[in-house]
């Protein structure tokens, strides 16, 4: 189902990220995973690019296994990194042809070792570049890109951050999904900013639950300038144990959603890391398990 269908059918979006197995085996206990999210009624699934040979292949591979063998409606990301124009259409192609319509498109981060992002021969720069490529080819099809509520790390300047964003909506863009937070404020200010740069696309609320207190320190280094509030920080330093630390990752991840939820947010985007555990308790909290998707 194209994602705008989604949107004029659910009032609130719920949605989950994965991100690409590194081999066969774990290929299989992901799908298993996903298919535990099943019953809850996602309005889409999302499975992140991997830009090498193998690893991009296991993504298509997944991507095309959900999609047949679950139903879901798939939102497939890809990236610029390392693929000319040329080499985009054809995976493009081989989407549209597996009955992929929705795609993720982003810039993508450097490969590690390499300090800075360098487009490859003939490849796309930038992600609005790649909106309009895709947008180009393939018209029919929806197209979601990032937002960051706490800024962009290689753009400090969050006005010129935000006219990179209204450049990947003009470029074409259907709607934003957001890097995950812990500070909903964060999320309302972005979206305030959105409204007056002009962009009226939905916004989708991007929440990855804390499950250990070792992940958190990981979290910091995916997202560098992630704010961590104090609360939720001296709530973590009680915790005696990993299985206490996921319990208030869990709360305060069910307090964020019900809280987007009362204020108006058109969706929400599970960032799950492979796991199913801490977003089926998220569900059961806020008592949605039987109608992830509601209606209009």
């Amino acid at each position: 189902m194209h994602i705008n269908d989604i949107f004029k059918r659910d009032k609130i979006t719920f949605s989950f990220e994965f991100f690409p197995p590194k081999d066969a085996v774990a290929s299989d206990q992901l799908f298993h995973t996903i298919k535990e999210i099943v019953p809850l009624g996602p309005s889409y699934v999302s499975v992140t690019y991997g830009s090498g040979g193998s690893t991009r292949t296991l993504t298509h591979d997944l991507v095309v296994r959900i999609r047949k063998q679950t139903g879901l409606t798939v939102v497939s990301h890809l990236t610029c990194v390392g693929s000319s124009q040329n080499e985009i259409l054809g995976i493009l192609e081989t989407y549209r042809d597996s009955g992929i319509e929705n795609i993720m498109a982003l810039r993508g981060d450097p490969p590690k070792g390499q300090a800075s992002f360098v487009a490859a021969e003939g490849g796309c720069s930038h992600a609005h570049e790649l909106v309009a490529f895709i947008k180009k080819h393939f018209p029919a099809m929806g197209i979601g890109v990032a937002g960051y509520p706490e800024g962009h790390p290689e753009t400090p300047n969050r006005l010129r951050e935000i006219d990179y964003l209204k450049a990947k909506a003009d470029a074409g863009a259907d709607f934003i999904c957001t890097q995950f937070f812990f500070d909903n404020h964060d999320f309302y200010d972005f979206r305030d900013r959105c409204v007056v740069a002009g962009i009226t696309l939905p916004v989708l609320a991007g929440i990855m639950p804390v499950t250990s207190l070792k992940g958190m320190t990981r979290m910091a280094d995916l997202a560098a300038g992630t704010h961590f509030p104090a609360r939720l920080l001296k709530a973590l330093s009680r915790a005696e144990d990993d299985d206490h630390a996921e319990k208030v990752g869990i709360h305060w991840a069910t307090e964020q959603v019900a809280d987007l939820i009362d204020n108006g947010v058109k969706g929400v985007h599970f960032y799950t890391l492979n796991k199913s555990k801490a977003t089926l308790k998220i569900y059961d909290s806020l008592g949605v398990t039987s109608s992830a998707r509601l209606k209009a």
